[in-house]
């Protein structure tokens, strides 16, 4: 039992390797690398190698194998066929690495050209805001100055008010934090000339807490008109709704311009 063990680990081993010869070396060539590699090798002169013994049992076993013309050739057929399995699996390895550095350099590919079109999409998002921003500037100073030459053609013109019997106010908010100096833009005297081209400011409270005010009109119509129409400062666009619901507005009497015919 422990000889047929010592056989197939002997089968396992490169015997030409071992006695350093070629592997069409003849028996005359075995030999001699025997001897040589015997030896160097002899437990006599390598006492305190403990592998000593070992070594020189393999090789007196590939003396006996490769000199003998029928075992050598069935140790022959035992190696080749060992050598193409090892390469077939070193080839199927470097097929499997191949197919798993395309498969990562894919991944890579693909994780690359996504973070592109996330940059790409999140800048032309910026773009149209930004495109916007400026379109709308535009427009409200275009309908601001129309407002402004209306106003002024019909400055001859006494136009009814519409008075409530409550108090007409708005509130107003608009985008500000705590620690912003400029509360966003806005201060009484802006939000004040803002809405006075619409009517008579009464008053106007700023909150303590930033980004809000309310603001106390003179004339229904024109504080439901404003509410319709003001947007605010162009960066920082004005949120508006009536305080308490829009107030009901107060039977008047009709008055005539002052370039009316009597």
């Amino acid at each position: 039992m422990a000889n047929n063990k010592k056989k197939d680990e002997i089968m396992k081993l490169d015997l030409y390797k071992l006695l350093e010869i070629p592997e069409d070396a003849n028996e005359k060539q075995v030999r001699k690398a025997f001897r040589t590699r015997a030896l160097k090798c002899h437990p006599d002169k390598n006492p305190d190698n403990p592998r000593a013994v070992e070594l020189f049992h393999q090789l007196t076993h590939a003396l006996e194998i490769l000199s003998d013309l029928g075992a050598r050739a069935a140790y022959d057929h035992v190696l080749r066929a060992r050598k193409a399995a090892k390469q077939r699996t070193e080839k199927l390895d470097s097929k499997r690495r191949k197919v798993k550095e395309d498969l990562e350099a894919r991944e890579k590919a693909a994780e690359k050209c996504e973070q592109r079109e996330k940059k790409t999409a999140k800048t032309n998002l910026k773009q149209e805001i930004e495109r916007l921003r400026e379109e709308g500037s535009r427009i409200l100073e275009e309908e601001q100055r129309y407002m402004r030459e209306q106003m002024k053609k019909e400055e001859n013109i006494v136009v009814p008010e519409t008075h409530s019997t409550e108090a007409i106010r708005l509130k107003l908010r608009w985008q500000s934090t705590k620690d912003d100096p400029t509360n966003g833009g806005y201060n009484e005297e802006i939000i004040t000339k803002m809405f006075s081209k619409y009517t008579h400011v009464n008053g106007m409270i700023l909150s303590k807490k930033k980004g809000s005010a309310i603001i106390e009109l003179a004339d229904v119509k024109a504080a439901d008109l404003a509410k319709s129409v003001e947007l605010g400062l162009p960066k920082n666009p004005l949120k508006i709704s009536w305080l308490s619901g829009q107030p009901v507005v107060a039977p008047s009497n009709c008055e005539y311009g002052r370039n009316s015919s009597p």
